[in-house]
């Protein structure tokens, strides 16, 4: 249960950060485990799977289960047509203790503190897989951002900075951009960090721009890192690269970069998507022309060439490598059966649940794991934070050449420990990570 302070807090009109300790994180787990798939439900299910592989103690299961801390909050704002509204925000600090707490903040209509809560926990596994001396935090705002205007954008930014300041920092607590989320919106977010605080290293925040102290090579880091564990998965598997055919659902940021490099290398895109539906063309797509398309008419649905579907379809179409590259709980019990890829490569977070997780690994379907396939942009978020400390700016060949060999090494420890312990390569990750973060909390 919550203290009556907090309480008191939770229903005031302007509410102040609640913090609830990790000695009431129970109630917290009783509320996230109500709710039907889960997305924190999904977290803990494959956990457990890894903690019955390592042999863990039930309470050191326990604590890793608990966030160390939750902060609900609401953001007063004055809107441009001068009425006043209240946004949800959030952050939950899952672990620090390989770390400062590390993890995006996203601007999303479902923004929720169940989904807050799983992908701090993610966070916290992925910076693990990687090896980064990071920890896990997620944070949001429940609202959709294109219904703002740039003003109340910069000021909805500029206040959760102000609700979360003494509860960041450097060397505690390293937000990121997410879903929605952008370099202008962590600058806002630094800048009135620097205000509050009078902090100017810039390390507070990563996913920044270049010339507010970002990284070189950030934008394209997710896609890069994909790209990394899908060359060694192919090579591991015996698989040749050369037609090679991959469709990828989701073609934002990451899943463009990761088409683009993927097409350069031999691979086929034979299927693409966003969120209006998809094309599919056994002959092979150019994703810089879909690019093109998708910028000047709305849509890859707009292009000249393949057959239209629906999301839905598009993870359903022939291909070697599926990658989904959009939001959560995509592939499920219900389509899991009908996949026809070899590799399902996670560049979104979450996108396969649990019960979807059994049945491909019985058609031997190899699913290379969130944590270790899109960790490329945590990993280089890690390299701009640690720029940002030594005062240092490295160049795209200089981030790219530190991102390859951590890449390379992650997927090895995984697939080690997926061959030592013939479990799914999520089983694998999740045993590495948390073995690491066990060692960490001694």
């Amino acid at each position: 249960m919550l203290s009556d302070g907090s309480k008191k807090r939770k229903h005031s009109v302007n509410t102040a950060v609640i913090v609830i300790n990790s000695v009431y994180s129970n109630d917290c787990l009783d509320f996230f485990n109500q709710k039907h798939m889960s997305a924190f439900s999904n977290a803990m299910q494959q956990l457990d799977s890894a903690a019955k592989k390592l042999g863990l103690d039930a309470v050191v299961v326990k604590k890793l289960k608990e966030p160390n801390y939750v902060h609900e909050f609401e953001i007063p704002m004055a809107m441009d047509d001068g009425s006043q509204k209240t946004f949800k925000g959030y952050r939950v600090q899952c672990s620090n203790a390989r770390g400062p707490y590390k993890g995006g903040i996203r601007f999303h209509s479902q923004v929720d503190l169940d989904e807050v809560s799983a992908l701090a926990f993610w966070m916290a596994i992925k910076t693990a897989v990687v090896n980064i001396p990071m920890g896990g935090g997620k944070g949001g705002v429940s609202i959709n951002p294109k219904e703002l205007s740039q003003s109340e954008l910069e000021k909805l930014s500029r206040g959760w900075v102000q609700k979360m300041a003494q509860h960041i920092g450097p060397n505690i607590d390293v937000p990121a951009p997410d879903v929605n989320t952008n370099p202008q919106i962590m600058d806002w977010m630094v800048d009135e960090y620097e205000k509050i605080t009078g902090d100017t290293t810039r390390a507070t925040f990563t996913g920044k721009s270049l010339e507010h102290g970002g990284s070189e090579g950030r934008g394209t880091a997710t896609g890069q890192g994909g790209f990394y564990v899908l060359e060694e998965l192919v090579r591991a598997l015996g698989m040749h690269t050369d037609g090679t055919t991959v469709v990828i659902q989701g073609f934002g940021n990451a899943g463009y970069h990761f088409g683009v490099l993927a097409r350069v290398a031999g691979y086929r895109i034979v299927g693409v998507s966003d969120s209006k539906g998809g094309i599919y063309d056994p002959n092979g797509l150019d994703p810089e022309a879909v690019m093109k398309t998708k910028q000047e008419k709305g849509s890859v649905i707009n292009y000249e060439s393949g057959i239209k579907l629906t999301n839905k379809e598009i993870l359903e179409q022939e291909c070697d490598v599926l990658v989904p590259a959009a939001l959560e709980n995509q592939i499920t019990a219900e389509n899991a059966t009908n996949i026809k890829a070899k590799i399902v490569l996670e560049l979104a977070n979450g996108p396969t649940t649990p019960e979807a997780d059994v049945i491909l690994w019985s058609k031997k379907i190899y699913v290379a794991p969130d944590v270790l396939t899109n960790a490329g942009g945590v990993t280089v978020s890690y390299f701009e934070w640690d720029q940002n400390l030594k005062n240092e700016h490295w160049s795209e060949s200089e981030v790219f050449a530190k991102l390859e060999p951590i890449m390379k090494d992650a997927f090895k420890a995984v697939w080690d420990a997926h061959k030592q312990h013939t479990v799914d390569l999520r089983t694998a990750a999740l045993m590495v990570a948390v073995q690491r973060i066990v060692d960490a909390m001694k």
